[in-house]
């Protein structure tokens, strides 16, 4: 734990030379994942590992060192090189002082979780763990016999943190997440469709009370059953509803990324240089909110110790605030928003999203739906790629169906949505009541970081469809 590190020794040090500001991060984590394929357990990997990374500000750039090292000398040697890097006004650069041998710590001393975990996995043994595997694998492959594939993933992370900087401040935390996935690959002559379903959230065994692992593998099955029999997806212009269970994928790509500060900072988005102008429709209010329980990106302080908070981004449609973490916060000067994020003590926070939504309206989905007379209902979004520095994005649709004359009608598959995502946000003309959570991992600048995102049912009265024939 950091009580044994002379943290305010070793950021004095660090500091010696000059510079801004300096903090150390200390990290213990223990994490577990199991893989079912081929109708087998083929992995059940567990892992301790424990570090520290140490950095400093000065004139605007960041010089970051880390190593599993703990011990005073090694910490003290990565400060001192540090501080000389500030005495010789150096690039920006990171630091390795990590051993290939992993350091061990005593794990006696967990501070109290600031979500309540019910079950926390350090209590759940392998075996039911690997048994929640097991069934979630057993419905996939039982549902019917043109299931070819089934992948069921497991994995939960605790994380010890302790945070101490130049300012004074001293925080201490456990971060406990689970993940469960299931994907599902069917095939009916020359058609194959997959289908995939995760569930999880920052929480423990829990989990599976609220998402049964056969709950779980029968939507990822049936979702590559369904597709199987779906016509080919229409091509063309036309009026898409998205389903809040469809997930927050567009809103995440397509303005998320966008906001974080470091690339409007660098011009490298779109919204650069928006504050209070208008960037969607007046019935678009967005927020970023790493307060809420048992989200895929809550967290009570962020990797750089500040307290989470709820930032209000997009109020109705006008750009109110960027994504901060504390050396953004610090180039713009403002405070931090506590967006400062890392992947593990072998990173530099930088600005991140945590659950990113759009907030739910007045209409009900039903009403949305028929509205249109002719379209795309999308319920459930795959992948895709957004450029943030025009907007402009691609993303394929997993689960889709025609809407017609007011109603959902038959499946389609192969679609893909292709537009601007700060044209698409200023063209949203019915926002649903309803509000839907996706979870993943998101990632920037090499590091990943568990993120959610949500958003009510939407509607978009024109948008570019790819498909494989003409919607006429």
């Amino acid at each position: 734990m950091i009580d044994q590190i002379p943290y305010e020794k070793i950021l004095k040090e660090t500091l010696r030379e000059g510079g801004e500001f300096a903090d150390l991060f200390f990290e213990q984590t223990h994490s577990i994942v199991i893989i079912c394929e081929e109708d087998r357990i083929e992995k059940v990997i567990s892992g301790q590992d424990v570090g520290v990374g140490l950095r400093i500000l000065f004139g605007g750039r960041t010089t970051y060192g880390f190593t599993n090292q703990i011990s005073e000398e090694a910490l003290f040697h990565l400060a001192r090189r540090l501080s000389r890097a500030v005495k010789d006004d150096g690039e920006a650069k990171v630091i390795d002082f990590s051993d290939r041998h992993r350091s061990a710590l005593s794990s006696s001393e967990i501070s109290s979780p600031p979500f309540q975990i019910e079950k926390h996995p350090k209590g759940v043994s392998i075996a039911e763990k690997v048994s929640v595997v097991k069934r979630g694998n057993e419905l996939a492959r039982k549902l019917d016999q043109h299931v070819r594939q089934v992948k069921v993933l497991y994995r939960d992370v605790s994380q010890t943190l302790s945070i101490a900087n130049s300012d004074g401040a001293l925080v201490k935390g456990e971060r406990v997440g689970t993940v469960f996935s299931v994907q599902v690959v069917s095939a009916k002559e020359d058609i194959i469709q997959t289908g995939y379903e995760p569930a999880g959230g920052t929480m423990g065994f829990e989990l599976f009370d609220l998402h049964p692992p056969e709950e779980v593998a029968e939507v990822a099955a049936k979702r590559s059953l369904q597709m199987l029999s779906a016509r080919k997806a229409p091509m063309g212009r036309m009026a898409v509803v998205l389903s809040s269970e469809a997930g927050g994928t567009m809103i995440h790509e397509a303005i998320g990324h966008g906001l974080e500060a470091d690339l409007a900072q660098q011009g490298l988005s779109v919204y650069s240089k928006k504050i209070g102008e208008e960037v969607a429709s007046p019935m678009i209010t967005v927020v970023d909110d790493p307060t809420l329980p048992q989200k895929r990106g809550s967290y009570p302080f962020d990797d750089e110790g500040v307290p989470s908070r709820r930032t209000l981004l997009v109020e109705k449609g006008i750009l109110k605030s960027y994504l901060y973490d504390r050396l953004s916060a610090l180039k713009d000067g403002v405070k931090s928003t506590g967006n400062g994020r890392r992947e593990s003590y072998q990173h530099k926070p930088i600005p991140r999203m945590s659950n990113t939504m759009i907030l739910a309206g007045k209409m009900k989905p039903e009403e949305i739906i028929r509205s249109v007379e002719k379209g795309l209902f999308v319920k459930k979004m795959g992948g895709g790629q957004v450029n943030t520095v025009n907007g402009d994005f691609v993303f394929e649709v997993s689960e889709g169906y025609l809407i017609e004359k007011g109603s959902v009608s038959e499946p389609v598959r192969g679609a893909i949505l292709i537009g601007n995502g700060p044209q698409v946000l200023k063209e949203i003309d019915r926002v649903g009541d309803d509000l839907g959570f996706g979870i993943g991992t998101c990632g920037k600048d090499g590091q990943g970081v568990p993120v959610g995102d949500a958003q009510p049912t939407l509607r978009i009265p024109e948008l570019v469809v790819g498909g494989q024939q003409d919607i006429s």
